[in-house]
């Protein structure tokens, strides 16, 4: 397995390939003990050092398995060395992963060796120089650029009173992640024989860096050093450590767990108070489905009895009818008798003569009565579609009106009934005076009465439609009043994006007019150009004996549209386009709608979120809500 028979592999694919070589090494692909003492590194071959002691080549695959810089398939064949001189080698996965300088020392055998925390490292034997007579080195940044693969945080160099003293401080991260940098910075440097023993035995000392990773010695050593580790950091166990981040977790378990019983509670309390709400809302809507069903239910008796009386008075008119139609059967039945008697003497026949006179006078009074019955039919009928028509537009009115009107309209029907069947007892009257029929003139007298009645009745509803209609008209003159004081005092309440707001009625849109007026003419020319068109069709707006509309009916009712042929506007179609012939119609429709005779812009409450009028209650309702808005935000 050569190094070089396969291509570079990606950071995702480091602990693949390491499971890989592990395993090589189980199946004794790989060899690494030379003898009892010494183990040399299978991928360092060209290297001039291959040898090395079982702790320091677990040192050696450690570091470059750690490296930063160098690939990713050297440092997952370290990494899966390192792998198996721990578990396989060693033969004790937790001494032997653990650098040296974790292991427990002589002096230590009962507890955790010490190190300075937060992570530091000391670097020894920094190239210096007299000049002007003190020592100088090089400064922190160069050093923490040199020592960057371990990710420090600083460089502090070490100064006296005499210089530079050769010593700096490296400050790595407060967590596991700059432990384990702090140890690769160790490992590198023990590596190269440049580690603490090696600096303080002073054998084979070169010109190159010593460093190694701060502990007790150090802390408590005198010099520059041991005052910079008192100075900033504490002594610490690894196993200190690990139990105050356990306690850190175990507190904010504890608190989290505090957290989320609160939420819980607050949770259910809202769920109870979400089911209260849900109850009283079906309660809520029960009542008004109840009380739509009693108003429908009203509404069809009421019908109903509107229909019941229809039909009582045409059976009424009918049986009047059938009456007539008798009464003319007897009279024709008694000329018929009184012809057979014309052989008689000339009394007689005078007497038939007069006889024949007075019905042909009571015919023509009958055929009289039965044409006032039919007109009077006809207005009944006639009333009934009226009354049919007003009561369906009047079943959205409130009900106090809707009974009202169904007063009034029972009383004409009833007057023009009274006086339908007056007309036929005033001929009835004519025909039986001479019998003396003192029934028929107490029943028209009774008729009279109540048509009389009738009549002062329905004037006592045509003063309350009055008065309900002025008392109407001056609650409309109050809300205009309110709408004019709205209008005259909103644009001190609102800012200049509102949604409610003054809009004019009738002012031409300027917006179009720069855009059309950029494509059609040179760029320099078209602001000038789009303020003198504007200004043009304002006043063609303004101007009364322009009136380019044509009248059309829809659903049977006439209204005005803009005549789409006016020779002005094809002009302005055709000169500007569509966008610039839009803004002036709308502001035409807009003219003829609110002030067709003063033509000139009216200002009305405007509704800009849905482009329409605004109602009075939506603009209190939001003067209301930013009033509110403003007073929170002082």
């Amino acid at each position: 397995m050569d190094q070089s028979s396969a291509s570079e592999i990606s950071e995702s694919e480091i602990d693949a390939y390491e499971e890989k070589i592990y395993r090589c090494f189980e199946a004794g692909q790989y060899k690494v003990r030379k003898t009892d003492n010494r183990c040399r590194c299978p991928f360092c071959a060209g290297k001039k050092k291959t040898e090395y002691a079982c702790r320091e080549l677990l040192k050696h695959a450690t570091a470059l398995g750690a490296s930063k810089t160098r690939s990713g398939k050297v440092k997952a064949k370290h990494r899966a060395l390192a792998k198996y001189l721990s578990k396989d080698v060693a033969g004790n996965a937790a001494s032997s992963t653990r650098p040296r300088d974790l292991q427990p020392s002589s002096s230590r055998s009962q507890s955790e060796e010490l190190f300075v925390w937060p992570w530091m490292g000391v670097v020894a034997n920094i190239p210096t120089e007299f000049k002007n007579g003190r020592y100088v080195g090089e400064s922190g940044s160069r050093l923490k650029q040199q020592l960057s693969p371990f990710n420090p945080l600083k460089v502090h160099p070490l100064w006296n009173f005499r210089g530079h003293t050769g010593y700096a401080v490296v400050d790595f991260a407060n967590d596991w992640t700059g432990f384990r940098d702090a140890m690769a910075f160790e490992n590198h440097f023990e590596a190269d024989r440049r580690g603490k023993r090696d600096w303080l035995e002073g054998r084979f000392r070169s010109s190159k860096i010593y460093g190694w990773v701060a502990r007790a010695g150090d802390y408590t050593s005198a010099g520059p050093a041991g005052d910079h580790l008192r100075k900033n950091g504490d002594l610490k166990s690894v196993g200190d450590l690990a139990a105050e981040e356990s306690g850190r977790a175990d507190r904010l378990v504890a608190n989290l767990a505090s957290q989320i019983e609160v939420k819980s509670k607050h949770l259910r309390e809202l769920e109870c108070k979400y089911n209260e709400t849900s109850l009283s809302l079906d309660t809520m809507m029960e009542q008004r489905d109840l009380l739509l069903q009693s108003y429908n239910e009203e509404i069809q008796r009421m019908q109903q009895l509107a229909r019941h009386n229809s039909r009582r008075v045409l059976a009424e008119n009918e049986s009047l009818r059938s009456e007539l139609d008798s009464k003319r059967r007897e009279l024709e039945a008694r000329g018929k008798q009184l012809e057979k008697l014309v052989a008689q003497n000339e009394i007689d026949t005078r007497k038939l003569a007069e006889e024949k006179r007075k019905n042909a006078a009571k015919k023509s009074l009958l055929q009289l009565a039965a044409m006032e019955q039919k007109k009077a039919d006809e207005e009944v009928l006639r009333l009934l579609e009226d009354q049919k028509r007003e009561k369906e537009a009047a079943l959205n009115k409130i009900l106090q009106l809707e009974k009202q009107l169904d007063q009034k309209q029972k009383l004409e029907l009833e007057i023009q009934q009274l006086k339908g069947q007056l007309q036929i007892m005033k001929h009835m009257e004519e025909e039986e005076e001479e019998e003396g029929d003192a029934t028929a003139r107490e029943k028209i007298s009774d008729m009279k009465e109540q048509l009389q009645e009738k009549m002062e009745e329905m004037e006592d509803l045509e003063a309350l439609n009055q008065a309900l209609f002025v008392k109407e008209r001056m609650s409309n003159d109050e809300l205009q009043e309110a709408r004019k004081e709205l209008i005259h005092g909103l644009p001190e309440l609102l800012g200049g994006r509102a949604l409610i707001g003054i809009k004019r009625m009738g002012e031409l849109d300027d917006k179009p007019f720069l855009p059309a007026c950029r494509q059609r003419f040179p760029r320099d020319d078209a602001g000038f150009r789009a303020a003198m068109h504007c200004s043009k069709w304002q006043d063609e707006l303004k101007n009364p004996d322009w009136h380019p509309f044509k009248i059309v009916t829809v659903d049977g009712k006439p209204q005005e549209l803009v005549e789409e042929d006016d020779e002005k506007l094809r002009s302005l179609k055709e000169e500007l386009g569509d966008e610039v012939h839009r803004a002036v119609t709308t502001a035409l429709l807009e003219m003829n709608e609110y002030n067709p005779s003063g033509r000139y812009p009216v200002a009305e409450l405007w509704n800009f979120k849905e482009a329409r009028k605004a109602t009075l209650k939506e603009v209190i309702r939001y003067v209301l809500k930013q009033w509110k808005t403003a007073k929170r935000k002082r």
